[in-house]
């Protein structure tokens, strides 16, 4: 007998399984189960969870939101690097972490989980960096992180076997900077732009473009729309979003959807227009 239902998947594997098993087969079988029975098991718990089940350095856990299993997943990755600090840098274990919110198939004799959303968080999961979590854009929609957390776009990604691109986030620690950002740059022609901007005043948002008599911060260029990007603070986390400007909007070389705001920090590149923006704490 099986039966469906929605759940917050979380599926993590160990980054350099294969390397430690064969210099030191016992003693990563040690750590490992360690890690599984003084970390995963006690964090799954805490958060509500169910650990469905393990197979080698790969384990599988579910949620019924998607708000606990990333509250979970951050929860896992606080309490390794804990336990990884006891490790010499050789022996530490850092697994990746994905999460999928998605339509799961039970099977009621022993409760595993299977189908399209356990799938998706396995991929999603080799997205991820080494001690690192990536959760789909089905997940990072409808939560909202702790403070010290931000959400950092990872662009769209093709799986083998899945037909459609899926749109993937890094969930990373939030550096907020404070006192005052300056965005310095040029175009491609080499003419020089340049404007600051204290970080609290980025609160209630501030307007980017030429105009103006609309924007708090001009940029008088002609590829540059008279209101083309809003500047933010979202909690801890600096956001740029676009406002349907002709010419687009980058950060770090990835684009910025109209209305899906992105996150920044200091030392990200900007680009608005035919202009490319340095940004600095000053």
């Amino acid at each position: 007998m099986t039966k469906r239902r929605l759940a917050a998947i979380v599926h993590a594997d160990l980054a350099g399984f294969t390397r430690m098993m064969e210099g030191a087969e016992t003693r990563t079988f040690r750590h490992l189960k360690a890690a599984q029975n003084e970390v995963w098991r006690p964090a799954i718990e805490a958060g509500s969870g169910r650990l469905v089940g393990t197979a080698g350095d790969a384990m599988l856990a579910e949620f019924g939101s998607a708000v606990s299993a990333v509250n979970a997943a951050i929860d896992i990755q606080e309490r390794m690097a804990r336990f990884n600090a006891a490790l010499r840098e050789e022996q530490r274990m850092l697994f990746r972490i994905g999460v999928h919110l998605g339509e799961v198939i039970v099977d009621q004799e022993d409760q595993n989980i299977f189908g399209d959303g356990v799938n998706l968080a396995a991929r999603i999961q080799g997205i991820a960096e080494p001690g690192g979590i990536a959760v789909s854009r089905a997940v990072r929609d409808v939560t909202e992180l702790r403070i010290d957390y931000a959400f950092i776009d990872g662009g769209d990604h093709g799986f083998k076997n899945v037909s459609r691109p899926v749109h993937v986030f890094h969930v990373r620690p939030a550096s907020t900077p404070r006192g005052t950002l300056r965005f310095e740059g040029a175009d491609s022609n080499g003419l020089p732009l340049a404007f600051e901007i204290g970080v609290g005043k980025l609160a209630g948002g501030a307007i980017v473009g030429r105009a103006a008599d609309q924007c708090a911060l001009v940029v008088a260029h002609p590829t540059v729309s008279r209101r083309h990007a809003r500047l933010s603070l979202a909690g801890d986390a600096l956001q740029i979003e676009d406002l349907g400007s002709t010419n687009g909007t980058e950060v770090d070389g990835r684009a910025v959807r109209s209305g899906l705001p992105a996150v920044f920090q200091p030392g990200s590149t900007i680009r608005l227009g035919d202009v490319k923006l340095a940004v600095l704490q000053v």
